[in-house]
């Protein structure tokens, strides 16, 4: 965990460059117990690095793999959630914490509503910050816009959320790795996100994903070409479910550097979203 970019949003009276020594001291003082570290990337890896950290390590990214997916999971879970076939969904799943970067993702919908009145962002998980993304809500007036639905069992509504949606967006900058984009990728939903830390090494452009900046209307207008463009929607989904094969657990390998050179994706089965 990237701890010095999260303990300023929970102990706002320290001065924040007070925390990120604390937290680097903290990392440091742990990797130096251990003989060997393992690390999901390679922006991981240059941070332990920078921390003065000597220990060896490896790069060993996290892989992905979803047995579970119906290939009606996305209109299901639309049906229970009361939201119709035609209409735009977004989608975006963690923990909701500050250092999630949520508020900007909210401030983008805010953007794309003036345009989409009938856009929706779905927004699956818990955490800290819930109350003071509902009144932000309230302040952008997309109360109608965005549907928080708690925490999802990973085994049975968590994967159909991911379905439900037409695009995946994530705005995290303090990610070792970002899971849930792979996650996404994996049953063909296209994605929008920006490219920080751990999530720098994980996505290509056009690899079922747009890179964006984060930047409000740069990240709105790669979202609305996604949703405007059916064409665009089945070439990131292929490429998408393509890109993620090749990070499943069996296709992971030991690196002293970031897996840049993939291996080739080995066959796998295809779970189309709802608008696949």
């Amino acid at each position: 965990t990237f701890f010095e970019e999260y303990f300023y949003h929970y102990i706002p009276l320290l001065p924040k460059r007070f925390l990120r020594l604390l937290a680097r001291r903290f990392s440091s003082s742990q990797c130096k117990e251990v003989d060997h570290a393992i690390v999901p990337s390679k922006s991981m890896a240059d941070v332990l690095r920078q921390f003065g950290i000597t220990q060896s390590y490896s790069i060993i990214p996290t892989g992905v793999n979803i047995t579970n997916a119906k290939t009606d999971g996305g209109v299901v879970f639309r049906q229970k959630y009361g939201i119709t076939e035609s209409q735009p969904v977004l989608v975006h799943i963690g923990r909701i914490a500050h250092e999630k970067n949520i508020s900007f993702l909210l401030s983008v919908t805010a953007v794309l509503a003036k345009h989409m009145p009938n856009i929706l962002l779905l927004i699956a998980g818990e955490g800290p910050a819930l109350k003071d993304l509902q009144s932000k809500l309230k302040k952008l007036d997309i109360e109608d816009n965005v549907k928080f639905v708690g925490y999802l069992d990973r085994n049975s509504e968590l994967t159909a959320c991911y379905q439900a949606g037409d695009v995946f967006i994530f705005a995290s900058q303090t990610e070792t790795q970002g899971l849930v984009l792979l996650e996404a990728m994996l049953l063909g939903v296209p994605v929008v996100s920006t490219a920080e830390m751990g999530t720098k090494d994980l996505l290509v452009n056009g690899k079922g994903v747009l890179v964006a900046k984060e930047e409000m209307h740069d990240f709105a207008d790669k979202i609305l070409k996604i949703i405007i463009d059916p064409k665009l929607q089945q070439i990131l989904s292929k490429e998408g479910r393509e890109y993620a094969c090749a990070w499943r657990p069996d296709n992971s390998k030991t690196n002293d550097r970031f897996i840049s050179e993939q291996l080739p994706a080995k066959a796998c089965i295809s779970v189309p979203h709802h608008a696949s």
